[in-house]
């Protein structure tokens, strides 16, 4: 019996005429993904084929169950052609997002649409042998529980902080015990085709997709949370670097000071203006005597967690709110050079301390127009994420879904 094209697509054993006929196949497919629902001579025009080739390539793929003829389309004059289009039940994609204390898993399927989540997961990410193993347990566990055959999954998107090599698998930052990839390693305890990226890379292409872009092309994204990452998208396309560790944002040397870096180093933006500086700065000032909300409640000092801090921000707490507009200032300044060398015309703000919304953004803003050239400023659209927690899963889900089916 010949084999459907997702098996083609996981086999390892795919030479001569079968691999023209699946290169073919994804672009096609890529065309749909991209463009929408095409007619047999708008595929022959992309494809550079003729139109009986086309033909069977969509009788293939009809086969496969991807590919459906949607009918008739009004025509100008002549015959009325037939539209094709994917099928968005045929195949799924998973994104899970990492976060310090929790992920977020998702399920889309080949149309792009985020049919199921589950946000919020109790995790804690440790980089030991144990944290590893229940990120693969949780995994299961929602695939386990889909009501989805677990082979039209065609692959696993996962994102994680620090230094990841999207083309290799390998994470450099966490779960870096074998010789094996990452990816690798996952994928043998899962059985489905499995893709490491960057946390926020992941999240700004999530948003590139959505609606918080109208038109963009050049856009930094900020992931605000623990740390300080960014996604970078130039002409519309991710940005990775010569060796794919681009958007170190966070590790600008911008301030003299003597804090360590989680990076090891001293000064960096991350020192003074992340979540974990946040934190430190605001038991700092408990020590020192300020009150807060949190003080009054039965919880000591070195217990205060970052979403302890935001969620007494966004109930007005003054010391949460000031320390915040801190933050931000400090932001802004790395901002400013960002905006003076990339000149984007969109800079969204993600993560966790982008929920504080206006708070964290209105001092942002008042430091790039304090530091950056306003000839190159004044273009600059400043928004806050619109996807919240599900840029991360949404951005994984499509560039697996890319990896699979386009790349």
């Amino acid at each position: 019996m010949a084999k459907t094209f997702i098996e083609e697509l996981n086999s390892n054993l795919v030479t001569g005429v079968a691999y023209k006929n699946i290169n073919l196949k994804k672009a096609a497919l890529a065309y749909f993904a991209n463009i929408g629902n095409a007619t047999i001579a708008e595929l022959c025009k992309q494809l550079n084929l003729s139109a009986p080739k086309v033909t069977n390539l969509l009788n293939d793929l009809m086969q496969d169950g991807l590919v459906k003829d949607y009918g008739k389309i009004e025509s100008t004059g002549g015959r009325k052609p037939n539209l094709y289009g994917l099928v968005p039940d045929s195949a799924y994609f998973i994104g899970v997002d990492i976060k310090q204390d929790h992920l977020n898993l998702g399920l889309s399927d080949l149309q792009k649409n985020l049919v199921h989540t589950e946000e919020n997961l109790a995790y804690k990410l440790d980089n030991n042998k144990e944290s590893l193993e229940q990120l693969c347990r949780h995994i299961n566990g929602f695939i386990e529980a889909l009501p989805v055959p677990r082979e039209k999954i065609l692959g696993i998107g996962i994102n994680l902080g620090g230094r990841i090599n999207y083309t290799t698998g390998f994470s450099y930052s966490f779960f870096h015990f074998d010789e094996e990839p990452l990816s690798k390693v996952i994928e043998s305890k899962i059985g489905i085709r499995v893709f490491l990226e960057n946390d926020s890379r992941a999240m700004a292409y999530g948003e590139f997709c959505s609606d918080s872009v109208h038109g963009e092309k050049n856009v930094l994204f900020l992931n605000l949370d623990y740390g300080i990452g960014m996604g970078v998208l130039i002409d519309g396309k991710l940005y990775y670097g010569k060796s794919g560790y681009s958007g170190e944002f966070g590790h600008i040397p911008l301030f003299d000071n003597e804090i360590i870096c989680n990076c090891g180093k001293k000064g960096c933006l991350e020192t003074e203006a992340s979540g974990w500086a946040l934190e430190r700065m605001f038991k700092q000032k408990l020590a020192e005597g300020s009150s807060s909300l949190l003080s009054r409640r039965n919880i000591s000092h070195a217990d205060i967690t970052l979403p302890d801090i935001i969620d007494a921000a966004t109930h007005d707490d003054v010391l949460a709110i000031e320390l915040i507009a801190r933050i931000g200032e400090n932001l802004g300044r790395g901002l400013a050079i960002l905006n003076n060398i990339f000149n984007p015309e969109l800079v969204i703000l993600g993560g966790s301390l982008a929920a504080t919304g206006d708070l964290i953004r209105l001092p942002i803003k008042s430091a790039i127009n304090k530091y950056s050239l306003s000839l190159v400023n004044n273009d600059t659209k400043l928004k806050i994420s619109r996807l919240g927690e599900k840029s991360g899963i949404i951005g994984a889900c499509l560039l697996v879904r890319n990896k699979v089916l386009i790349s």
